[in-house]
């Protein structure tokens, strides 16, 4: 049984269409079911209304549900995370879903199965794959040859949050941002988390209200804790240290945690709100 929310951002709903699973909870002038397309860009920015601002990105392969196409954009909502917003029609494409994704921080499609040879395409860390076959080394795609090495099957799983929030290390501070072009403190602990297979929604006041469990104030710390303040989210890296993507040095990089926590508070977004633990992920059988 579908459940309303409450929150606009993964609301299926506009003001001419809205998911059929939305029928006896909304009003609304038609329901639809919607399609399933695949971003078919390196990346696109999913914005709250047809050139309007942007609210979150997306990358190569990942899939969203269509319901409706007007005047060139697509009123989506990603199966990422579910949220909604619009497209560009030309950026989304009726492709199979993928079978392998990039874990290296970024990579090409090249022209030919040759490292050599002219590239076409840069792609960011998380971008999905559909293989078509392979050739010396490497996985044969629809716009090109990219490197093996490069790319893991796309069910595969990380087990540590840092590992995966490192390889961002560097990447510019991009307010919505979910690609190493640009990521923001939310898309950096979405991106960590989607890898190792937790759910995550991709805004930190929706990731404090649904990851993890509150730990009670003065709890020491520990890796891959999460740390909330009004609007910003940080992992914790060890003792003393976070890693975050923030408006600050507006990079991906390591902080002093107690010189981050009184940095934050001074510019005016106030204390750490909340302080919460995820469950320990379990390492894969050898």
């Amino acid at each position: 049984m579908t459940t309303l929310t409450k929150d606009r951002r993964q609301l299926p709903a506009n003001a001419r269409v809205a998911a059929s699973k939305l029928k006896g909870l909304i009003e609304a002038p038609r329901f639809v079911e919607g399609d399933t397309r695949i971003v078919a860009r390196p990346v696109v920015d999913l914005l709250n209304a047809p050139l309007g601002r942007r609210e979150r990105q997306l990358v190569l392969g990942e899939p969203v549900m269509r319901y409706e196409t007007r005047d060139g954009w697509c009123f989506v909502q990603s199966l990422r995370d579910g949220y909604v917003g619009y497209v560009q029609a030309q950026d989304l494409e009726d492709r199979r879903a993928p079978t392998h994704r990039v874990i290296a921080k970024s990579t090409h499609i090249y022209s030919e199965p040759n490292f050599k040879s002219r590239e076409r395409m840069a792609l960011s860390l998380g971008s999905g794959l559909s293989a078509r076959g392979q050739e010396n080394g490497f996985l044969v795609v629809a716009d090109g040859f990219v490197p093996l090495i490069h790319l893991r099957d796309a069910g595969a799983r990380d087990h540590d949050l840092l590992t995966v929030a490192e390889r961002y290390l560097g990447t510019p501070y991009l307010w919505g941002g979910n690609s190493i072009w640009g990521i923001d403190c939310s898309g950096l602990v979405q991106a960590a988390c989607l890898s190792c297979g937790i759910d995550c929604p991709g805004d930190s006041d929706q990731q404090e209200a649904e990851l993890g469990r509150a730990l009670p104030k003065g709890t020491q710390p520990r890796k891959g804790d999460l740390l909330f303040w009004k609007g910003h989210v940080a992992l914790v890296a060890g003792k003393n240290r976070i890693l975050h993507a923030n408006a600050g040095s507006m990079t991906t990089t390591y902080e002093d945690m107690d010189a981050a926590i009184a940095r934050i508070s001074a510019a005016g977004d106030g204390p750490v709100t909340s302080h919460k633990r995820l469950p320990r992920l379990k390492k894969p059988a050898v």
